[in-house]
């Protein structure tokens, strides 16, 4: 039997073959689900029309009926704004639109009248509305939606607006859909969670979603709505989880051997942290139960992930596989290579590094010893994926800074043995628990939240243009100490778009301030060659050069102990996590290390928050959900790619709790019943296999 909410939309009333191809495009809407699922983003008072004479800043919202005249075009080659005049038997006021120009242009006809709704403000001692929303008054049409009081405010672009689908135009197909589906809308959670959790019904909630009875009811149906959406995304991880752990046999690594007891005792150069104990403790457990592990083990910059993943390896090596790193990028291949060699040296391990600048012949070898299974471990970048890369017995895979790889790019790596192997996924852009919990919520989660003893905190300070001479002279003053310097610019040429100091402006700069003989500068960006890249760093890294000039390239990878001052130009153009991750490239010697932000003069309040909660604390969650707060979700690094922020209600960055409390509420109905066959829990099953059929992307890893 056809389900009446998989019905095209063109069989809507109101909508013809253009309207549904527009919907489509604009909005993803091709059934009569994706509209009632099309929620308003906020709501709007509207029972009630001023006069322009009433308006003050002291009302938030104003809706005022009148004429629109005046429309003036301002700039002389290309328009930066209109301007028009808004006019009832009472005055006028000003209007002013800096978007969608050239539809504004030609939109209002001064004979006819239009509501207008809007936040007011003042210039120049004079009241106007900036991008007021503005509806047609159209006499005598038959109004599905006027006389309401509360109206919910759609999401809207030109094209939709064009078509007669603004929020007024959103709003009456969906009161025509609800008066066409109420009575087929069905509950979808069991009596004792609606009870338990004081819902109310999901059809009540559908309904005031869209044309509340009250404000009251817009909390409710948003609460009950949120609480459908994150309930059965973390049914679907748990499950998904369970499911896979059943479904895929792991490698069983039975034994701890020579390998990676003879490391701990005599190559391991420090003590490990409580954290990391703890962290190697949890791996050992899933290497030793006989299914996969796929776990994401977060740490802040420098908390000694890189050891824990090397000490997991050796496990494997220990029960006769080999093991792999792959990283995104050559110079922390690179990096990675070097440190882990150096950890080995003396231990009767093989390891090779394998990346697009690897030549034929060593390629060869590599690919040779791999198959025979006397090479044990492979560092590289997305060369490890190759078909030519053939593993004897792949049984370890690291990953490192996964959100950089694609979800096919890593699969290719899992099918490189028969069976799986345990995989090991590395960030150090530490994740919000609620990011962690969805986008990575079908992972077991370990995190390093201690950094190695000795390690002083990096002291970040925050200077504007006008300390520059203060911030040259404090250079001058570190390389006199023998120490060495990052400066990262954001851009490598000059971008007409952006006012933003350039890399290559700005290597002139301090080469004029640091001249040769007495000092020398590196310069590094992703458009140099490799071999060029390598030589740079090389330099860098020996202390010929006390100086390094550089792009964000130098975000992961680089390990210089002695570069103990990083300066960040333009700071406030960064993202908190990135700005971050470039902290985190000093602060790696027993000297005490500084990152310096130098920002413009003229910056945002978002551009503020951000410095300031760099200065405020080193703390990579605290700034991780700070991040998440001010951006949201959907630029944080590496959630896009995982379909898991496709949510129509809810908001990761707000609805925290609500985060926690389903995950464990879906916990603790699945450690009960975990196949959801108790009577009590059809109505899950039931959603939750409608659920799976739907072709959504959780965050999967493999």
């Amino acid at each position: 039997m056809q389900d009446i909410f998989e019905t095209p939309i063109t069989y809507l009333k109101g909508v013809g073959p253009k309207k549904a191809e527009v919907l489509k495009t604009e909005l993803g809407i091709e059934v009569f689900n994706d509209l009632l699922h099309y929620f308003p983003f906020r709501y709007i008072d509207k029972s009630h029309i001023y006069k322009v004479k009433d308006v003050t800043t002291d009302t938030i919202y104003f809706q005022l009926k009148g004429k629109i005249t005046n429309l003036i075009p301002v700039g002389q080659k290309r328009m930066k704004y209109i301007t028009a005049t808004f006019s009832d038997d009472t005055g006028h006021i000003g209007l002013v639109w800096f978007k969608g120009l050239r539809w504004i242009k030609n939109r209002f006809s001064p004979e006819k009248e239009y509501l207008l709704f809007g936040k007011p403000s003042v210039f120049k001692n004079h009241y106007n509305f900036v991008h007021p929303e503005v509806e047609d008054v159209v006499e005598g049409e038959e109004d599905e939606v006027a006389g309401q009081r509360l109206e919910g405010v759609y999401s809207s672009t030109e094209k939709l607006k064009n078509n007669g689908l603004g929020t007024r135009g959103i709003s009456k197909l969906t009161r025509r859909l609800l008066n066409k589906v109420a009575d087929h809308i069905q509950e979808i959670l069991p009596g004792y969670l609606l009870q338990s959790q004081q819902l109310i019904g999901r059809k009540q909630a559908l309904v005031n979603i869209h044309f509340p009875e009250n404000p009251k009811m817009i909390e409710q149906a948003t609460r009950r709505l949120k609480f459908d959406e994150l309930f059965f995304l973390q049914l679907q991880l748990i499950t998904g989880k369970q499911a896979l752990k059943e479904k895929i046999k792991g490698h069983l690594f039975s034994k701890v051997g020579k390998n990676l007891n003879s490391f701990y005792k005599k190559y391991l150069p420090f003590q490990l942290t409580n954290a990391q104990k703890r962290v190697i403790k949890e791996i050992r457990i899933d290497l030793g139960s006989g299914k996969q592990m796929n776990r994401l083990l977060q740490g802040d910059v420098g908390s000694g992930k890189t050891v824990v993943a090397l000490m997991s390896a050796l496990i494997a090596l220990d029960n006769g596989f080999q093991a792999c790193l792959m990283a995104p990028t050559e110079i922390l291949a690179n990096q990675h290579f070097n440190s882990i060699s150096r950890l080995l040296d003396g231990m009767d391990i093989q390891i090779a590094l394998l990346t697009g600048s690897t030549k034929q012949a060593k390629r060869k070898i590599i690919h040779e010893n791999l198959l025979s299974g006397e090479l044990n471990f492979l560092v590289g970048t997305h060369a490890l994926i190759e078909e030519t890369v053939t593993f004897k017995n792949l049984g370890f895979v690291i990953i490192d800074e996964q959100h950089r790889f694609g979800v096919e790019q890593r699969a290719r790596l899992w099918k490189k043995n028969v069976n799986p192997p345990h995989v090991l996924v590395m960030t150090a852009t530490p994740i919000p628990r609620t990011l962690a919990m969805t986008v990575y919520g079908n992972l077991d989660v370990s995190v390093i939240d201690e950094l190695p003893p000795g390690r002083k905190p990096v002291k970040t300070l925050l200077f504007f243009e006008s300390k520059r001479l203060r911030v040259i002279g404090f250079i001058r003053e570190q390389i006199k100490k023998g120490r060495q310097i990052y400066i990262v610019y954001p851009l490598i040429q000059e971008s007409e778009k952006m006012d933003l100091k350039n890399l290559m402006h700005g290597f002139e700069y301090i080469q004029r301030e640091f001249p040769l003989p007495e000092y020398q500068v590196s310069v590094l960006h992703g458009r140099m060659k490799t071999e060029d890249k390598e030589y740079e760093m090389k330099r860098f890294v020996e202390g010929i050069t006390q100086i390094m000039v550089s792009t964000t390239v130098i975000e992961v990878g680089v390990d210089v102990s002695n570069a103990s001052v990083m300066i960040i130009e333009n700071a406030e153009r960064f993202g908190l996590s990135q700005l971050h991750q470039l902290r985190g490239r000093v602060g790696r010697g027993a000297e005490q290390s500084f990152c310096i932000l130098m920002a413009g003069n003229k910056i945002s309040n978002e551009g503020r928050k951000r410095l300031e909660t760099m200065v405020r604390t080193n703390d990579g969650f605290e700034i991780a959900e700070a991040d998440l707060q001010l951006r949201g979700p959907g630029d944080i690094e590496g959630t896009r790619q995982s379909g898991i922020l496709d949510f129509k209600i809810v908001n990761l960055a707000r609805d925290n709790e609500l985060i926690v409390k389903t995950r464990n509420l879906a916990e603790k109905i699945l450690e009960r019943d975990p196949k959801l066959q108790l009577p009590d829990n059809r109505l899950l099953l039931t959603h939750l296999e409608k659920l799976r059929k739907e072709k959504h992307q959780w965050g999967r890893i493999s």
